[in-house]
């Protein structure tokens, strides 16, 4: 498709656009970069220019089958998170208009200069939240809000996060915080200040842990989310939390029901609820709201072209710090 730029001039520039796509299953570089047909807006349907795409680890392990996936029959888009600008407007929506500066979320095929998608799906973006942190909010807010709620955690609680420093771990340490909860995150010590920062207690992870979260949390953990998929994680939970079903993993899902724990996707067997989903789409413009109030930071790492996806996917796998981006 050509899509149309103005230059300082006013004039008009055509762009092709473009995604990334893999037909087989594999390391990084199986994603490639092909150019997209032509996009109409569709009743209900927005067309949005995509100006930044978020990358997140559940891309890699689709696309290395480490996590399982339909087979392959044609080329697979890739990417579910995103910002941008609405170009079209399909019929029967109401309260867009081309030029509207939107973030996207639970999409398919996110990578890429332009998409189509339907109107839950979108929110509108506040000026203070630029294009790459709307792009890093849909699947770390939306797990971190949902997990929270779904595991029913309050002012009281004392919450034991494991992998506190990740783009989840951070969403879930700024809401159980504003909810009033405290919470002990397990980081590596590089990164405790940015966990400090974020009003949560750092403790590093290795042998001795459960000591260690036992000095910081002197009246006990009342609730726990393994974020890191370790069996460390996954022990030190059972034994410092009491009831078990305030234990989630969002990694080890097809371990859960074997330890009594819960867990929401992450491998687990069992579907996300309705209300679940629901709360998935409630964070959304919670954290929109909460960015445009200065109450919500979100850490930003690499910003890539669109083009060098495969590069994303490996610092993702690298364990890079921050979030990466992809920049049609």
């Amino acid at each position: 498709m050509l899509l149309l730029r103005e230059r300082a001039d006013g004039g008009k520039f055509r762009v092709m656009a473009h995604a990334i796509v893999y037909t087989a299953f594999g390391g990084p570089d199986v994603l490639t970069l092909v150019e997209t047909p032509p996009l109409q807006p569709q009743p209900g349907h927005l067309v949005v220019r995509v100006e930044a795409a978020g990358v997140n680890p559940i891309d890699a392990k689709l696309r290395a089958a480490i996590r399982p996936s339909a087979p392959i029959t044609e080329p697979r888009r890739v990417g579910s998170d995103g910002a941008g600008v609405v170009t079209a407007v399909g019929d029967g929506v109401e309260g867009y208009r081309p030029g509207d500066e939107v973030v996207f979320f639970g999409a398919s095929g996110a990578y890429a200069s332009e998409i189509l998608l339907p109107v839950p799906l979108v929110q509108h973006r506040p000026p203070q939240v630029s294009a790459a942190v709307g792009a890093a909010l849909g699947i770390p807010v939306g797990t971190a809000y949902q997990a929270l709620r779904s595991l029913d955690v309050r002012a009281d609680d004392t919450l034991l996060l494991h992998a506190g420093s990740g783009s989840v771990g951070q969403a879930v340490i700024q809401f159980a915080v504003l909810w009033g909860a405290r919470v002990v995150a397990t980081a590596s010590p590089r990164r405790f200040d940015r966990i400090r920062s974020l009003g949560a207690t750092p403790v590093a992870y290795g042998e001795g842990l459960a000591d260690r979260v036992r000095d910081a949390a002197s009246d006990g953990v009342t609730v726990a989310i393994d974020a890191a998929g370790t069996d460390e994680a996954l022990h030190v939970s059972l034994e410092l939390v009491p009831d078990r079903t305030r234990i989630a993993t969002l990694v080890r899902g097809a371990d859960a029901d074997a330890l009594g724990i819960q867990a929401y996707s992450g491998g687990s067997p069992h579907p996300l609820t309705a209300q679940q989903v629901a709360w998935r789409g409630e964070a959304m413009p919670v954290a929109l709201s909460l960015l445009a109030a200065d109450r919500f930071s979100v850490e930003l790492g690499p910003a890539l072209p669109l083009a060098d996806a495969a590069e994303a996917h490996r610092l993702v796998e690298s364990g890079a710090q921050g979030k990466i981006t992809l920049l049609p």
